[in-house]
């Protein structure tokens, strides 16, 4: 079953450890891949030094103001494509970054390997746009989730790069 909106329209942080287990579906052309998400990180709105929509919207982050259930795609270091999903209510930054699927482990690698790339920004979450995240029915209970602080967010400052906001299953 493809995730409803509604399952996005929460707190990032009840969002984010949900989202483990759940399988992200990428079509290309005939072909299926369907991935289980092992590895994110959550960006929650304005306060969030890390999180991109800190200094309000910008042509680059105004999905993350919009509909929860959103795709948020970014270019990071002129090479990497970074796929977020947008969660929470319209008007509030919050989105959550797909760090790993399956045996990818790394944003960028993940983007690499599904062909991810900026036609996906602002796209919702169904099967017309070819990317999708569903339930599978694989539930990863809360003792082999691993909670630690995000990878790359120094420039957040001590308090903000130190939050343990990266989900990691051990399945």
């Amino acid at each position: 079953m493809i995730l409803p909106p509604s399952f996005f329209n929460q707190p990032v942080l009840d969002v984010a450890p949900q989202l483990l287990g759940k399988y992200l579906v990428r079509r290309m052309g005939r072909r299926i891949i369907a991935l289980p998400i092992t590895e994110l990180e959550a960006y929650d709105g304005p306060h969030d030094l890390a999180c991109h929509g800190r200094f309000g919207p910008t042509p680059r982050t105004q999905v993350m103001f919009g509909h929860a259930g959103n795709f948020y795609v970014y270019l990071i270091y002129g090479m990497y494509w970074m796929l977020n999903i947008v969660t929470g209510p319209v008007g509030y930054p919050a989105a959550i970054l797909i760090r790993g699927v399956g045996h990818l482990d790394g944003p960028g690698k993940v983007t690499k390997h599904l062909s991810i790339d900026k036609q996906f920004d602002n796209q919702p979450n169904t099967s017309a746009t070819g990317l999708w995240i569903e339930d599978r029915g694989l539930l990863i209970p809360s003792q082999q989730i691993i909670t630690t602080p995000r990878i790359g967010v120094t420039y957040a400052g001590p308090m903000w790069s130190q939050v343990p906001y990266r989900f990691v299953a051990k399945i």
